[in-house]
C-alpha cells in the first residue's frame, strides 16, 4: 500500500513508485508537512522535522513548547489568526465577524480506490488498485467547521492529488472566504519559479522568475482560467532543466477563477499554493451542508521539466480525459471559419468539403453563423436555430449530404451566451449575468448566460442535444468568447452574490456532464477564443482544445511547446491556415505550417477549393503522413529538445512507449548568413537498437539510438527564413 502510517511518530508517508511525501502530526494535532521529493525508505524519515526557538514575534501556540510557532511551522493546511502571518489556505467567518480558526486533527482513513468530487470534475481510478486514499480530519471545536484533507496516490502515473472538503457540523451558518486546494512549505528559498502567462493569441509562454522575499502570484479574475495565466506552477531547484534536477508541480483542475502563488518569508522558507482565487469569493456554509475545493495535482520529478511534463501528460491522457474519444486516434478536419467567416451558404460549404474529402480529410466543421439570423458577431447567439437563408434544406441535409461522401460532420456552438439582439434575450433579459441598476457591459456584442441558475442550464443543454439529434454530428467544437463582468445573479440572495462566478462553473460543469453523457459518440474540443480556458477542468469533459485563435506556425512553436509542460499533444487541436496569416500577416511556406501543426491533433482552416495543384498534393502528402505518425504523435511520450524561448530554433519529438518509432521536428525562424554547422541531440531512444530515420520522407541511414542520443543528427540548412525539418525513426 503506497499509503504508510506510523503511529508511533504520527507519521504519515505517501509513496508513488518515484516520489515519497510526508506529514507529521506535531503535538498530536497539527499537521506539518515534512518532506516531497525522491522516494524515501520508510525508515529514513524519523528525523526530517527540525525546530527551534524564535523571538518573540513568532508567538508560541502551545506555551509550554517555546520551539513551536504557526510562524515558523511548514503546516500542511495553514490558517490565519494563531501566530502564522504567512498567506493562509483557508479563512472562515464567524457570524460575531471573526475570522479566526483553530483545525486539529481528528481522525484519518486510508482506502484503496480514489473516490469522486461531487459535482467537480478531477482524476479517476478505473480500478481501485491504481491509487490509494488518505483523509485527514480536522476540527474546529468552537464552530463545529470539518475540514478533511483528501490525498490520492497513484502508484504507476507517479502523481498525487489533493482536495478539502469543508462540513458545516456546528449550528450557526458560517462564510468561507478562501479555500485553496493545496499548500506545501519547503525549507529553503533557492528555485525558480515556472508559470505559464500570456494574452489571447499569446498563450503559456514559459515565464521563469528566482524567487525573493515576498509573495510571487499568477491569478485570474476573469471568471475562466484565462488566456493570460494558466492554473499551473512549478517551482525548479538550481540548476534544473529539461533533463536534470528537481521540479515539483501543482495544477488545479478548476476552469474559473484561480490562484498560484509563492510566498517566501523571513527564515528562507518557501509556501507554494494553489486554489480557487479567493478574490470577490466567499461561500455561506449552512449547518450541515458541504463545500468542496477543486482537485490539485502535485508531479514531483527527479529528473528535470521533461519528466514531471511526460507524467503530467500520461495522467491527463489516460485518467482525466473521459469517453469513447479518450484512446482513440483524432480525425483529420477541415474547418470553414477563415475561409468564410460568416459569409457562407450550403454550395460553399458543400464545395470545401468535397475538396477535404479528395485530400483524404476526414472531418468538416461548421463554424460560426449557421444558426438564428448570425451574418455578424452582432445577434442570435442562444437561438440555436438553422438559418434557412443560408441553409435552405436545413443543417440535417447540409450534415447528410456531407456524411455521404465518407466524411464526418462537426459544428460549432457557443452555448454559454446570449446576443441582445436574440430570441432568447427578448425573452429573458434577466438570464444573463448582471447587477441591479447597472449598465451590462458587451465583450464582442455578447452577454454570458447565468449558469447558476438551474433554468438556464436546462435551456442549454435542452437546445444543444436537439440540434445533435437532428443531424448525424460526430464533432462539436464548444466555444467560449469573452470573460465576465457585473457578475451577479437574479436569483442569489444579496449574501450569495460573491458565489455566482463558482456556482457558475458548477452549472457549466453540470451541462458538460450531461451532454456529453447524453452523446457519447461526439468528440467534444473546448475553446475559450482558442486557448482562453486550456485547463485540466475542460479536459475532464473534452479530450482536446483549440490551442489558441492564432494559427500563425511561427507563433504556434511558442504557444504549443509551452502548453506542452502540462498537457500532453493529444490535446492540443493544431491547424494549417491561410498565408499572409489572419492574425499576424506572415507568411510561411504550407510545409512548415503542416509540420508545426502536425505536433497535435491535426486540421486545416482555411479554402481548399482555393489552393494551386502543387499545394494540394502538399496537403495530400501531410495528410497521409499525419495518418502515418498520428497514433505516434497523439499517444506517445513528448520530449523537447530546443525552445524557442531561449533562441532562434525549436524541436521537439515522440517517441512510442516501447521505444520503436519516433518522430521529431526542427525549426529554424530566421535565416542567417554563413551559419554554424549544428547537431541536435534526440532523447528517449534505446540506446542499444539500430534506428531507420528518414528526413522529410526521405530514407538517410541507420544508426544506433546512443549515437542520435548523444552524438546527435546533423541538421541540413535550408535556405531562407521559416524553414523547418521532420525527421522518423523505426528500430530495425
Amino acid at each position: 500500500m503506497p499509503i504508510l502510517f506510523d503511529k508511533q511518530q504520527q507519521l504519515f508517508h505517501l509513496q508513488t513508485n518515484a516520489t515519497s511525501y510526508v506529514i507529521q502530526l506535531v503535538h498530536d494535532r497539527h499537521p506539518a508537512h515534512l518532506y516531497w521529493g525522491p522516494r524515501l525508505r520508510q525508515s529514513s524519515v524519523s528525523s526530517l522535522l527540525y525546530q527551534v526557538e524564535r523571538c518573540s514575534f513568532s508567538p508560541n501556540y502551545h506555551a509550554e513548547d517555546r520551539t513551536f510557532a504557526f510562524d515558523t511551522l511548514p503546516q500542511e493546511y495553514p490558517g490565519y489568526g494563531r501566530g502564522d502571518y504567512r498567506e493562509p489556505a483557508f479563512e472562515i467567518a464567524l457570524p460575531n465577524g471573526s475570522t479566526i480558526s483553530d483545525l486539529h486533527y481528528v481522525s484519518h482513513r486510508i482506502t484503496s480506490g480514489k473516490p469522486k468530487l461531487e459535482g467537480l470534475p478531477a482524476t479517476y481510478v478505473e480500478q481501485d488498485a491504481e491509487a490509494d486514499t488518505l483523509e485527514i480530519v480536522l476540527k474546529d471545536e468552537l464552530t463545529g467547521m470539518e475540514a478533511v484533507m483528501q490525498y490520492s496516490v497513484f502508484n504507476e502515473l507517479n502523481a498525487i492529488t489533493r482536495a478539502v472538503r469543508f462540513t458545516n457540523q456546528g449550528t450557526a451558518a458560517l462564510s468561507i472566504e478562501r479555500a485553496l486546494s493545496s499548500s506545501v512549505d519547503f525549507g529553503g528559498d533557492q528555485f525558480e519559479m515556472l508559470h505559464l502567462s500570456g494574452a489571447w493569441v499569446r498563450e503559456r509562454h514559459m515565464h521563469y522568475r528566482k524567487l525573493a522575499p515576498g509573495l510571487q502570484r499568477v491569478e485570474s479574475k476573469r471568471g475562466s482560467s484565462s488566456h493570460q495565466h494558466n492554473p499551473f506552477i512549478a517551482l525548479l531547484e538550481k540548476g534544473a532543466n529539461e533533463e536534470h534536477g528537481g521540479v515539483y508541480g501543482m495544477s488545479l483542475v478548476y476552469s474559473g477563477n484561480f490562484v498560484a502563488q509563492v510566498e517566501v518569508e523571513q527564515f528562507g522558507t518557501t509556501r507554494m499554493q494553489i486554489g480557487m482565487s479567493p478574490f470577490d469569493f466567499n461561500w455561506k456554509l449552512e449547518p450541515g451542508a458541504s463545500f468542496h475545493t477543486p482537485e490539485a495535482v502535485l508531479v514531483y520529478s527527479h529528473n528535470g521539466l521533461g519528466e514531471l511534463s511526460r507524467t503530467y501528460h500520461r495522467l491527463y491522457r489516460t485518467r482525466l480525459s473521459r469517453g469513447e474519444h479518450r484512446d482513440r486516434v483524432r480525425p483529420i478536419l477541415i474547418n470553414n471559419w477563415e475561409a468564410t467567416y460568416f459569409d457562407f451558404d450550403a454550395p460553399k460549404i458543400k464545395n470545401i468539403a468535397a475538396a477535404g474529402k479528395e485530400l483524404g480529410i476526414e472531418l468538416f466543421v461548421l463554424d460560426d453563423g449557421w444558426f438564428g439570423h448570425r451574418d455578424n458577431d452582432r445577434s442570435s447567439l442562444g437561438d440555436w436555430v438553422e438559418d434557412r437563408r443560408k441553409l435552405p434544406e436545413g443543417l440535417g441535409k447540409l450534415a447528410q449530404d456531407i456524411v455521404d461522401t465518407g466524411m464526418q460532420f462537426g459544428l460549432w456552438f457557443e452555448p454559454e451566451m446570449i446576443s441582445p439582439d436574440s430570441d432568447l434575450y427578448r425573452a429573458h433579459p434577466d438570464w444573463c449575468l448582471h447587477v441591479p441598476d447597472r449598465s451590462r457591459t458587451m465583450g464582442r456584442e455578447q452577454l454570458i448566460l447565468d449558469l447558476s441558475r438551474e433554468d438556464v442550464c436546462d435551456y442549454i443543454v435542452d437546445s444543444v442535444s436537439k440540434v445533435l439529434s437532428s443531424a448525424p454530428i460526430t464533432y462539436v467544437k464548444w466555444d467560449m468568447n469573452r470573460n465576465m463582468t457585473e457578475i451577479g445573479s437574479a436569483l442569489l440572495p444579496a449574501e450569495r452574490q460573491r458565489e455566482t462566478a463558482h456556482r457558475y462553473m458548477l452549472g457549466l460543469y453540470n451541462v458538460l456532464e450531461r451532454i456529453t453523457t447524453a452523446f457519447p459518440h461526439v468528440l467534444f474540443e473546448s475553446c475559450s477564443g482558442g486557448g482562453g480556458r486550456f485547463d485540466p477542468g475542460m479536459l475532464y469533459y473534452m479530450p482536446q482544445t483549440w490551442t489558441s485563435d492564432d494559427t500563425d506556425a511561427i507563433e504556434r512553436l511558442k504557444i504549443q511547446y509551452g502548453t506542452s509542460v502540462v498537457y500532453p499533444a493529444s490535446a492540443m487541436g493544431s491547424h494549417v491556415s491561410a498565408v499572409p496569416n489572419h492574425q499576424v500577416g506572415r507568411i510561411t511556406s504550407i510545409a512548415t505550417r503542416g509540420h508545426v501543426a502536425m505536433s497535435g491533433n491535426f486540421g486545416y482552416e482555411l479554402d481548399l477549393t482555393r489552393l494551386t495543384d502543387e499545394e494540394k498534393q502538399e496537403v495530400r502528402d501531410q495528410v497521409k503522413q499525419y495518418k502515418e505518425l498520428r497514433e505516434l504523435i497523439q499517444f506517445g511520450d513528448f520530449y523537447r529538445l530546443l525552445s524557442p524561448f531561449e533562441g532562434d530554433q525549436t524541436a521537439w519529438m515522440f517517441v512510442s512507449g516501447d521505444r520503436s518509432e519516433a518522430f521529431a521536428g526542427y525549426f529554424k525562424v530566421l535565416a542567417e548568413p554563413n551559419p554554424p554547422l549544428r547537431r541536435l541531440k534526440l532523447q528517449g531512444l534505446d540506446p542499444e537498437r539500430q534506428y531507420r530515420m528518414s528526413i522529410n520522407g526521405t530514407a538517410e541511414g541507420l544508426y544506433y539510438g546512443d549515437e542520435l542520443m548523444y552524438h546527435g543528427i546533423a541538421l541540413p540548412e535550408r535556405y531562407g527564413d521559416f524553414q523547418s525539418t521532420l525527421f522518423s525513426f523505426r528500430a530495425e
